[in-house]
């Protein structure tokens, strides 16, 4: 039983944090919640900045996790615009880097997510050099993008990845001109491979961006601070008044490094590793979200997970473990986007070299169809196109991990749910 005088430390004032606090009051514990967020916003979700938010169909209070009084309301002792600059795992203390405060835990939670890569070129200094990670930079991408649409003005984005797409989507939509550099041939191209690439392509390319694929960005040429261009690898330039840097995030693990944790390379994702209870290589530390590499077993691999959906269950998952709850965090991946009138959904995890074939269900050129990622007959993932209420059916197909005839997957009369066992 956990004892009321324990203190459980939240470190990280994301999705996840703020989903850990609730998680801890609604399964009883009546011990210290405390939670330090190094921003100055209360907790909020991500994806409206790249979405609803960023094109002004959703208020600034709707990406909030919580009214703000909640916090005090269930005796969670949030800590806004703080940082921890210290862990020390043999007195179990957490030190504040502002003024050097210490608060001991006995059960800490490392949610530090992610931040944006910088650009490693000339001119990124300038002030049109953008990032899109926090609520303060949707809230400065939203105002230039305004001032691009209403001006005529070019944006380039160095990047095809989500953010890089629905930033594309929301700029044409307030009228903005929209170059997009992206190293690879296609967009999403280490998410979803060639095959489906294209149709993101094709759908951006219907709505006025320029794509140019195989190429880097070199240089953002500026006079007086101020973006006049950018420059690219074959020796292009492209005009642009302003340049979003959107070549993905790292994972926040300076922290954990410090404290000795041990963290997983590069090459599988980086990020804190945890077991499946998201327990990390101290037994009293945890970690989820963003910033941490767990293993999934469904497809013998070790993830670090960016997505909207890892934060809302990983964040309560830590929390019941902290609390000694029996918890194995084995969630098929998923995430979602909204891109001009193409919203889609995709589970599971099919990077390109696992995969056999792509299998697709409808009419990919209407873009109404659902892609499946399949190996030796098995479903890895799925991704539904314009197409609603199948997301259990296909979390399920690739749960299974059964063998499935590819031409019932292929078939839109045949159910889904017929397909797994």
């Amino acid at each position: 039983m956990v004892d009321a005088d324990q203190t459980f430390v939240i470190v990280g004032g994301g999705l996840a944090g703020a989903k850990a606090a609730e998680t801890l009051r609604a399964e009883g514990f009546t011990g210290r919640v405390i939670l330090i967020c190094d921003e100055r916003d209360h907790p909020y979700e991500r994806p409206p900045l790249s979405k609803g938010y960023l094109l002004g169909k959703e208020e600034r209070d709707s990406v909030f996790v919580h009214e703000p009084a909640w916090y005090a309301q269930n005796d969670v002792e949030l800590h806004l615009g703080q940082t921890v600059d210290l862990i020390d795992r043999a007195a179990k203390t957490v030190r504040f880097g502002d003024d050097g405060t210490l608060v001991r835990y006995d059960k800490l939670l490392l949610v530090t997510g992610a931040e944006p890569r910088r650009l490693d070129v000339p001119g990124t200094g300038l002030a049109g050099v953008h990032h899109l990670r926090r609520l303060a930079h949707a809230e400065r991408l939203k105002g230039v993008l305004h001032h691009l649409g209403r001006d005529n003005g070019h944006l380039v984005i160095a990047g095809a990845g989500w953010i890089g797409l629905e930033v594309a989507a929301a700029a044409r939509e307030y009228g903005a001109e929209v170059t997009v550099i992206e190293p690879a041939p296609t967009p999403l191209h280490g998410v979803l491979g060639p095959e489906l690439g294209t149709v993101f392509a094709e759908l951006h390319r219907e709505h006025g961006v320029r794509f140019h694929f195989g190429v880097r960005l070199t240089e953002i040429v500026g006079q007086d601070g101020v973006v006049l261009a950018a420059r690219t690898d074959d020796g292009e330039e492209h005009p642009a008044h302003d340049v979003l840097a959107a070549i993905g995030a790292a994972p926040r693990t300076g922290l954990a490094e410090a404290a000795g944790l041990e963290i997983a390379d590069r090459a599988h994702g980086g990020g804190i590793v945890v077991d499946e209870r998201l327990r990390t290589s101290d037994p009293d530390i945890y970690a989820a979200g963003d910033v941490a590499s767990f293993p999934l077993g469904l497809f013998d691999a070790r993830l670090r997970v960016e997505h909207w959906a890892n934060a809302l269950n990983g964040g309560p998952a830590a929390a019941r473990a902290m609390l000694g709850q029996d918890v194995r965090y084995d969630r098929v991946p998923y995430f979602f986007s909204d891109q001009y009138d193409l919203g889609m959904e995709y589970s599971g995890w099919a990077p390109p070299g696992t995969y056999d074939e792509v299998v697709i269900r409808g009419d990919a050129g209407k873009r109404e169809f659902i892609a499946f990622w399949v190996k030796e007959g098995r479903v890895l993932a799925g991704m539904n196109v314009n197409v609603w209420d199948v997301t259990e059916h296909i979390q399920n197909l690739v749960r299974s991990r059964a063998r499935v005839n590819v031409e019932a997957l292929s078939d839109p009369h045949v159910p889904l749910d017929s397909l797994a066992p």
